[in-house]
């Protein structure tokens, strides 16, 4: 046998209209939560994804980023220069030249695979997003237009205070230290230089006396009398 359905209670006509109204009158006197874009800047978290800065300094042209590029939307182009040799009888470098560095943002799925891969620190995550463009061909933003939004680039965390510091700030550390070391020493070896001088100048002077005292006087004897005599009978 069939289970017996039970009675379902008649709907009073307007009901759901009532409990739409209830939740607008509750909401109604609550603060609003909304942001008054673009008049008032939204607060972004730190790692917001919105484009990608290009420090060129850093660039050393390796292709890591286009290569890795999962989309393809990372357009370098450069040029070889060569690096006359620093010593006599030294070898000629070769270096790569950055000459163009773009990435289409109309193909760029965000996934900062191009971040990750740099091994010279050349690409970082801005937060800004204000890029629109009517249209799309404009999406395709050039190095100059990416190392203007390197200064929208948020500054990384503070390091927790029990870790290792950096092998980069040792390094750098180390050399400001024997820089200033080497600093300190040149004036005191200045000083000495100038001491030395001081004391052989008086020996100098001795010496210039020694002589003048040895030349024989007119009226010693042995002195030299024949020029008197010569220019008397001239």
């Amino acid at each position: 046998m069939a289970e017996p359905v039970p009675p379902t209670r008649p709907r009073i006509p307007g009901s759901g209209l009532a409990k739409g109204l209830a939740v607008t009158l509750r909401t109604m006197t609550r603060k609003t939560v909304t942001e008054q874009y673009p008049d008032a800047q939204p607060e972004l978290p730190p790692r917001t994804r919105g484009v990608i800065g290009l420090f060129e300094e850093n660039c050393t042209v390796c292709m890591l980023c286009a290569r890795e590029c999962p989309d393809w939307c990372i357009y370098i182009d450069s040029h070889k220069e060569t690096i006359p040799a620093a010593t006599p009888g030294g070898r000629d470098r070769s270096r790569n030249v950055l000459d163009r560095f773009a990435i289409d943002f109309s193909l760029c799925m965000y996934c900062g695979i191009c971040i990750e891969v740099c091994p010279f620190d050349a690409l970082f995550w801005s937060p800004e997003f204000e890029y629109s463009e009517t249209d799309i061909r404009d999406l395709t933003h050039e190095r100059d237009k990416l190392r203007e939004w390197m200064w929208t680039v948020p500054a990384p965390p503070a390091l927790d205070p029990a870790a290792e510091e950096p092998k980069e700030l040792a390094a750098a550390r180390k050399a400001a230290d024997k820089l200033a070391a080497q600093q300190a020493v040149q004036p005191t070896g200045t000083h000495a230089d100038e001491q030395v001088r001081g004391a052989e100048e008086p020996t100098r002077q001795m010496g210039d006396s020694k002589q003048q005292t040895d030349q024989p006087r007119p009226d010693q004897p042995g002195a030299d009398r024949s020029r008197p005599e010569q220019e008397g009978r001239e």
